[in-house]
């Protein structure tokens, strides 16, 4: 009995675990770029109570006594499935239509990757730079920080769906730049270590990073226009029950132990 106690408490540790999954989803339905995470339980070690034996008739029995220990979180996946497309008013605003990760230049020095594309233009030395709410700059297909340069407009400027910018010559057409967003691919996204602002970071478990221009990917950039999350609000609330309902039956089955306990005290000689 006081196997169960413990097992049923791994269980109710791990159903608060993944409440709280399903929370930080819900929470972040309205974030740009936010990836809806699960999480995935695998069972713990099991005791045996019993090795194959034999029978009344010296037959071999054909299966041994074992009993599990309980469940615990063995790790929290996200699904990089495509969010839905969302119009934007940000002359900066893009959103990417298919694979792939935009790049920026943290704080420290490293590289962040994201789905988020709410960029603006920021003054930059002698001219502007592309960057992201938090300043960070916006990094090309050569991992380099995107500039333009001194005296260009920034409301000329546009993007096309591969992810080069293009600037109006003296006659008013537009013409390439010389300058594409670079989109960052691993073998495993699910491997990517999570931060703060849908920026994430390259780990082992992610595999090295390949940068590519949009159309190598059998990508689009789509100009104004942000990746809404891809939290799906009925799934979750349907996750959410049955997380409540899991967490319910391990409490009863903690009670129940402790009702057999209490039973067992209670013998008299």
């Amino acid at each position: 009995m006081m196997r169960s106690l413990w097992t049923a408490a791994s269980g109710m540790v791990a159903q608060q675990t993944n409440l709280d999954t399903i929370s930080n989803n819900l929470s972040n339905i309205n974030t740009t770029g936010y990836k809806t995470e699960t999480v995935n339980f695998k069972s713990l070690i099991y005791q045996t109570l019993q090795q194959k034996s034999y029978d009344s008739k010296g037959e071999p029995k054909p299966v041994s006594a074992q009993v599990g220990l309980g469940v615990r979180p063995a790790a929290i996946v996200s699904s990089f499935t495509q969010g839905a497309l969302l119009e934007s008013s940000g002359d900066f605003d893009y959103a990417i239509q298919g694979e792939g990760f935009f790049m920026v230049r943290l704080n420290d020095g490293t590289t962040g990757y994201t789905r988020n594309g709410s960029f603006t233009v920021a003054v930059s030395g002698d001219g502007l730079a592309l960057a992201d709410s938090n300043g960070n700059p916006v990094l090309d297909v050569d991992g380099n920080p995107i500039t333009f340069p001194e005296g260009t407009d920034s409301s000329k400027l546009s993007v096309d769906q591969f992810g080069n910018f293009m600037y109006p010559d003296a006659t008013g057409n537009p013409q390439m730049m010389n300058i594409q967003i670079g989109l960052a691919n691993f073998p495993n996204p699910a491997g990517l270590e999570r931060t703060s602002d849908t920026i994430m970071k390259q780990s082992e478990a992610s595999g090295e990073v390949t940068v590519y221009a949009a159309n190598q990917l059998n990508s689009k950039i789509v100009s104004g226009y942000l990746e809404g999350s891809n939290v799906q609000a009925v799934d979750e609330m349907v996750n959410m029950i049955i997380a409540q309902r899991a967490y319910e039956m391990n409490s009863k089955a903690i009670t129940a132990s402790d009702e057999m306990l209490q039973q067992a005290n209670n013998l008299r000689s």
